[in-house]
């Protein structure tokens, strides 16, 4: 299968590129390397060759659509993170809302007819759990949460009045080796090890449906072979950790104790995350494998090997 994948150089992204590689597929990555964090740690994600690689901002990408011609674009790049998106929501409006519009429109006008896009257990904001799709009563918090739903919006009506046959994969705190330096699991990790205080917002009893990475993937590649004309899926792990919990494991892995820095509920994040994946599982094949406990040891050797 020929296939355009965006964001192809970060976290997920660089995943997924391997195993579409090895699978066999003729892919073009689109990446614009942006400075949330480091370029040069997205660049020593990519794989040495057999891949087009298109250094390119998603809101100028119908000329090479165009050009690709791909039998499916698969959609990752966006603006991540809850909390950053508080200080410029303009930004994420732009990249998430509008930079997914100019993929469908470019799909639209390239004849391209199948979409895989990413979207975020944020979509849910603090509804009844376990999260389920069907549920109609969405309330993001963040600016970040808002900007994933109205892509999804966007995803249905490019289906419904166009043709385009789109799945949107709403995943669930993704975690394992290459993850971003930001996200908690990383940033933890590094300053347990570096003796060094990190932040815990609340008392500790937030609580998150933390998904490996590969499991991601799982439910990715299950997507991509399912050709429906409209679909929404949860991808998680279906089990909620707290955040004091998480804390104590990486304290057990690394073996030092965690220096805890006390301070009040961080605005826009939500209470708790938990994905109800019957969905998946019946029309995806989707089935988790990877518990935290075991995800923790695969998370900190690639940690290690680093060092």
């Amino acid at each position: 299968m020929r296939i355009l994948l965006t964001g192809g150089a970060g976290f997920i992204g660089s995943h997924l590129l391997e195993r579409l590689l090895a699978r066999g597929d003729d892919v073009a990555v689109v990446d614009d390397f942006n400075d949330y964090y480091d370029p040069a740690i997205k660049r020593r994600n990519l794989p040495k060759g057999g891949f087009r690689l298109h250094e390119l901002d998603i809101r100028d990408s119908a000329g090479l659509i165009e050009r690709e011609k791909p039998d499916a674009v698969i959609h990752l790049a966006a603006r991540a993170g809850v909390r950053p998106s508080l200080q410029d929501p303009v930004l994420y409006e732009s990249v998430n809302v509008g930079g997914t519009l100019h993929i469908l429109e470019a799909c639209r006008r390239a004849g391209v007819r199948r979409v895989l896009s990413a979207s975020s257990s944020s979509v849910y904001g603090n509804s009844a759990v376990p999260f389920r799709e069907d549920n109609r009563d969405l309330d993001p918090v963040s600016p970040y949460g808002v900007s994933k739903l109205m892509g999804e919006h966007y995803c249905r009506i490019y289906s419904e009045l166009h043709g385009l046959r789109v799945t949107c994969l709403r995943f669930f705190t993704v975690y394992g080796p290459r993850q971003r330096p930001d996200m908690a699991i990383h940033s933890f990790t590094r300053a347990i090890d570096e003796g060094r205080e990190i932040p815990m917002f609340g008392d500790g009893s937030t609580e998150r449906d933390y998904t490996f990475v590969t499991d991601i993937l799982q439910g990715i590649l299950g997507a991509l072979d399912r050709n429906e004309a409209f679909g929404v899926y949860n991808l998680g792990e279906s089990r909620t950790v707290t955040l004091g919990r998480l804390i104590s494991l990486l304290e057990e892995r690394i073996g030092k104790k965690a220096k805890i820095r006390p301070l009040p509920e961080q605005a826009g994040d939500v209470q708790r995350t938990f994905a109800s994946i019957d969905l998946a599982r019946k029309n995806l094949g989707y089935s988790p494998k990877v518990a935290i406990e075991d995800g923790l040891r695969e998370w900190l050797a690639w940690y290690r090997a680093l060092a």
